[in-house]
C-alpha cells in the first residue's frame, strides 16, 4: 500500500498580531476618481441622505419640544 502526502499537509501558518505584523503600504486614493454608479444606486443613496436628513429633523424637533423652547402645545 502506497501513501502520498499533499503538500497541504506540510503547509504551517502563522497567526500574527496587526501591532506585531510590519506595516504594509496603504492606497492612496488621489489617482482613483469619481466612482461609477447605476442610476438605481444614486437614486437609493439619495433617497438615504433623505431619510437620514428627516430622522435627525425628527429628533432635533422632539428634543426642541422636551427642552420647552417650541412651547408645551405643539408638543402634545
Amino acid at each position: 500500500m502506497t501513501v502520498t502526502t499533499s503538500s497541504i499537509e506540510n503547509t504551517r501558518y502563522y497567526v500574527v498580531h496587526p501591532l506585531d505584523d510590519v506595516p504594509e503600504q496603504k492606497c492612496c486614493p488621489d489617482g482613483l476618481g469619481a466612482m461609477q454608479m447605476s442610476k438605481s444606486v444614486k437614486a437609493s443613496l439619495i433617497v438615504l441622505r433623505a431619510y437620514l436628513l428627516l430622522i435627525v429633523g425628527l429628533a432635533l424637533f422632539r428634543l426642541l419640544v422636551m427642552i420647552g423652547l417650541l412651547g408645551h402645545h405643539v408638543g402634545h
